[in-house]
């Protein structure tokens, strides 16, 4: 991983932490074209894994999970972030698997990451 993937990640895990309490355990960002495919494994917290107990937690868990990450990253873009790419943010999207304690993010940028 080079030095430009594991900067990104950084933000990834520090946004993260200050949002859910917890950051991803481990993080993993390729960029492909004008992509940044961010893949993070151990994202629950201890009581998020309570709650995922049954179906209507994990629901709750996702949602909050999804669309929150998506709404904060509209109204505020992580500092340094576009930085690093070279490139403005132009959408997120993003997907929890709960039952798996991971989450992947598709961030697209304005131009090509080089």
């Amino acid at each position: 991983m080079g030095k430009k993937e594991t900067a990104f990640n950084d933000i990834v895990r520090k946004m993260r932490k200050e949002i859910f309490g917890k950051g991803p355990e481990r993080v993993f960002t390729h960029f492909v074209d004008n992509m940044a495919i961010t893949t993070m494994y151990g994202i629950l917290t201890p009581t998020e894994k309570f709650i995922a107990q049954s179906q209507e937690g994990k629901k709750v868990i996702h949602t909050a999970r999804t669309e929150m990450i998506r709404d904060i990253y509209k109204q505020k873009i992580p500092e340094g972030m576009e930085e690093i790419v070279g490139s403005k943010l132009l959408h997120l999207f993003s997907d929890a698997k709960i039952e798996e304690d991971m989450a992947v993010s598709v961030f697209i940028f304005e131009k090509t990451i080089e």
